[in-house]
């Protein structure tokens, strides 16, 4: 689910704007899954671009507090939204933690990094959501941690119909800057794809882990 339209749209097009988002139905990426893709989405690069990560920390700022209420911890999800999440509590005035993959293998074997009460209210920061597994396991810590998960906030979303059911069986609530329903719809508008590459890229979206291109 999107916070709204507007800032649906307007993610979209600062994401293709500075190529953080990625098409090309005629010569697919590879993810790491193995899967064949017509997108990869690289929102890392939207930290070296201040004012477009500065209308993503203000953007998340905002709706968070709407949606979830002021929590009273940020926690990002390592790597990928650790930078977007630190500025986003310094915006709010918030302590920051992050949560690792899995625990350290020495030390105090921290899974997550700061200073975090058991009890206290916390809503993670994430940038991408694919299938939600590896976002979900932060939720997991966290909540081992003794922290209360309100939800999560993250810049886009595939909308993979595996991602809801996983998070609704999590029972956490997400809420995106932006979708790849968005993404398409700006995409034609704007003429970044044609129509048929349009066509293309949904067709993807319903079965990722099966679809190959066709030549």
């Amino acid at each position: 689910m999107i916070f709204n339209k507007d800032t649906a749209e307007k993610t979209a097009e600062l994401l293709l704007q500075i190529n953080a988002i990625k098409l090309n139905p005629r010569n697919p990426f590879t993810w790491a899954s193995g899967w064949q893709s017509p997108i990869y989405c690289d929102n890392r690069l939207i930290l070296s671009f201040p004012l477009i990560r500065n209308y993503v920390r203000d953007e998340f700022s905002k709706h968070i507090e709407k949606q979830f209420g002021k929590p009273d911890v940020i926690a990002g999800v390592a790597t990928g939204a650790i930078g977007i999440g630190i500025l986003v509590a310094e915006s709010m005035g918030l302590p920051f933690v992050y949560v690792r993959p899995e625990p350290k293998k020495h030390g105090r074997q921290n899974q997550v990094e700061g200073f975090l009460q058991k009890g206290q209210n916390v809503v993670i920061v994430e940038d991408l959501i694919s299938t939600g597994n590896s976002s979900l396991l932060a939720v997991e810590a966290l909540r081992t941690a003794g922290a209360n998960v309100k939800g999560m906030a993250a810049i886009f979303t595939y909308g993979f119909d595996v991602a809801k059911e996983n998070f609704k069986n999590a029972n956490v609530d997400l809420l995106t800057l932006s979708n790849y329903q968005n993404l398409l719809d700006l995409a034609v508008a704007k003429r970044y794809i044609t129509e048929d590459e349009e066509a293309t890229l949904r067709e993807w979206n319903l079965s990722p882990s099966t679809w190959i291109v066709k030549v």
